[in-house]
C-alpha cells in the first residue's frame, strides 16, 4: 500500500506545469519517464522523496496556490498548440513566465475565449465531454438564414460517425447566430452549418463555463479572477477527469481486449505470418524540423496509425500479429476532438431554438 502522501505519477507530472495526466500516460509509456532511475510504469505512485525525470530533466512538483489560469481572447491565424515548433503557437504569442499550455482547442482561422494554465490536473475535468461543460459561440454565416435550418441544427445532426447532442441556438441577425454546445468534435460548428449548404465567415467563442470574453481585447488576456476561478472549480468538483466515467471509448475498448485476446492471423499461403510495420520515432517535419523539443522525441500516441478512421458503419481490418511481437492495439477516439455521443438515431427532442 503506497504511503499516505502519495501522488499518482501522471498527476505528478501534471502539476509540474509539463502536460495534462493523459499525454503524461504516454510519456511514461514511451519510456520517456524514470522514477528514481528507473523506467516508470503507468500507475506508479510517487512520495515525496522520491526523483522523477522526463528524457532526463528532473520535476518538481507544483504548489496548487502557484498555479495559473489565464484567460485569453485568441486572433485568427493563432494555433492553439503549445508545440514549439509551430509558428504563431499560442504559448509563444501569450510569452508568460509560466510554463502553461491551452485547455483544449480553439481553430487556427476562429477567434475568441480559451483557458491557458500550468495545472495540468483540472485540464481533464474540463474537456471531458461528459462532463457537459458548456461552450457559446457567435457565428457569422456567408447567407440569410432560416428558422428551418437552425432548428434542425438544434436538434442534431449526423457527423463524423455519430450525432451532434441538441444544443441551444438563438438567431442575432438574418445571417448571425448564437450556439451553446457541450461537445468539441472536430471542427464541429463549422460541419454543422456546412451540413446545410451555408458556410462560416466568422466564428467566435465568446464563453467558457462562467467565464465571459467582456472586456478583454482581441490578443489580451488576463488571470482569472477568484470568484471565476472558485465557480470553476465548484463545477469540475464533481466531474470526471477519467475516459470510464466520462463515456470515453479506450478504456472500454482496451477492457474487450484484455477480456478477449484476439488469435494472431493465420500464416499467408508461403507460410509466413505477415510482420508488424516497425514505428518510426522523432522524424523530422515541418512543425519540428530537427524532429527533437528538449524532451526529446515525441511519443507516440497508443494506437495511433496515421490512418483516417473508418467511416461510421464500416469496418476495417484490424492490424495481425507477426515475428516482432502482438499486433498495436487499436484504441478509440483522440479525447473530446474525436468524442462525443455515440453513434445513433436522430434526437427528435423538443427544438432549443429561441
Amino acid at each position: 500500500m503506497p504511503p499516505l502522501s502519495a501522488t499518482r505519477l501522471n498527476k505528478f507530472i501534471s502539476e509540474s506545469g509539463l502536460c495534462s495526466r493523459r499525454e503524461a500516460d504516454r510519456y511514461i509509456e514511451q519510456g520517456l519517464v524514470l522514477l528514481n532511475g528507473k523506467p516508470a510504469q503507468v500507475g506508479d505512485q510517487v512520495g515525496p522523496r522520491d526523483r522523477v525525470t522526463v528524457n532526463g530533466h528532473k520535476l518538481e512538483p507544483k504548489q496548487a496556490e502557484d498555479a495559473v489560469y489565464l484567460a485569453f481572447n485568441k486572433p485568427v491565424g493563432i494555433t492553439s498548440t503549445s508545440e514549439p515548433g509551430v509558428r504563431g503557437n499560442i504559448v509563444d504569442y501569450v510569452n508568460h513566465a509560466a510554463r502553461i499550455f491551452p485547455i483544449g482547442r480553439l481553430d487556427k482561422d476562429s477567434s475568441g475565449l480559451i483557458f491557458l494554465t500550468s495545472d495540468g490536473d483540472i485540464v481533464n475535468k474540463i474537456l471531458r465531454a461528459g462532463n457537459q461543460h458548456e461552450k457559446e459561440y457567435v457565428v457569422t454565416v456567408n447567407r440569410i438564414l432560416t428558422d428551418q435550418m437552425l432548428d434542425e441544427m438544434s436538434r442534431g445532426i449526423p457527423m463524423l460517425g455519430t450525432v451532434t447532442k441538441p444544443c441551444v441556438i438563438q438567431k442575432e441577425t438574418p445571417y448571425i447566430f448564437r450556439i451553446t454546445l457541450v461537445q468539441g468534435l472536430n471542427r464541429q460548428i463549422r460541419r454543422m452549418v456546412e451540413h446545410f449548404g451555408y458556410e462560416v465567415t466568422k466564428l467566435e467563442r465568446v464563453r467558457i463555463m462562467n467565464v465571459t470574453l467582456k472586456g478583454l481585447p482581441v490578443g489580451d488576456w488576463r488571470e482569472l479572477t477568484p470568484q471565476e476561478l472558485a465557480g470553476i472549480m465548484k463545477m469540475v468538483e464533481k466531474s470526471s477527469g477519467t475516459e470510464e466515467a466520462s463515456g470515453g471509448r479506450r478504456p472500454k475498448a482496451a477492457a474487450s481486449k484484455a477480456a478477449a485476446p484476439r488469435a494472431p492471423k493465420a500464416a499467408s499461403a508461403s507460410g509466413e505470418a505477415s510482420a508488424q510495420r516497425p514505428r518510426k520515432s522523432g522524424p523530422p517535419s515541418r512543425n519540428n524540423p530537427s524532429g527533437t523539443g528538449w524532451w526529446g522525441p515525441r511519443p507516440e500516441k497508443p494506437g495511433a496509425t496515421g490512418k483516417r478512421p473508418a467511416a461510421a458503419g464500416g469496418s476495417s481490418r484490424p492490424k495481425s500479429a507477426g515475428p516482432g511481437g502482438p499486433s498495436r492495439p487499436q484504441s478509440g477516439g483522440r479525447g473530446p476532438a474525436a468524442g462525443g455521443s455515440k453513434a445513433g438515431g436522430r434526437s427528435r427532442g423538443p427544438a432549443r431554438l429561441r
